[in-house]
């Protein structure tokens, strides 16, 4: 089970007993938002792409979505997003619990700025019902990303 996957990741870095399971979809950011009663900007999104024939993944706030510009100038690419077949395959994760904890090798991990406005904000745990609650610090430690990028742009 891919929360399963995500705890064992998570209890290397001693945060499994901050996952949260929840008896309502957190599927989408407003669903989580409403389970965690918080506001959907503090949600962290994973968005997945194809770059290079590598899978990607960018962490976002949740009130943000993904500048073309930027991303092109950032990747040299077209932001292409992957389908839920490719991110259940690529990845490790179904589509409403994707997260960067427990996924498969060779997922490159990039955290956008946006989330450095918070202190504390909650990714999925690898399923339609579950969140961590984290600092930024702590997912740039736990997530292994490769580096912080500017590739978001406000969601009207």
């Amino acid at each position: 089970m891919s929360s399963e996957k995500a705890l064992k990741h998570l209890e290397k870095f001693g945060l499994a007993n901050r996952v949260r399971f929840f008896e309502v979809s957190s599927a989408t950011v407003e669903l989580a938002a409403r389970a965690l009663g918080c506001e959907p900007a503090h949600i962290a999104k994973s968005l997945t792409f194809m770059v290079n024939d590598k899978p990607v993944m960018i962490i976002t706030a949740g009130d943000v979505k993904i500048d073309n510009t930027k991303y092109k100038a950032r990747f040299g690419t077209k932001a292409k997003m992957l389908t839920a077949e490719q991110v259940s395959e690529l990845i490790g994760h179904e589509v409403g619990g994707v997260c960067p904890f427990g996924i498969n090798e060779g997922v490159e991990v990039y955290l956008d700025t946006s989330l450095k406005r918070f202190e504390r904000v909650f990714p999925a745990c690898g399923s339609a019902n579950s969140a961590v609650d984290m600092s930024v610090g702590e997912l740039e430690k736990c997530s292994e990303c490769i580096e912080w990028v500017n590739v978001g742009k406000p969601i009207v």
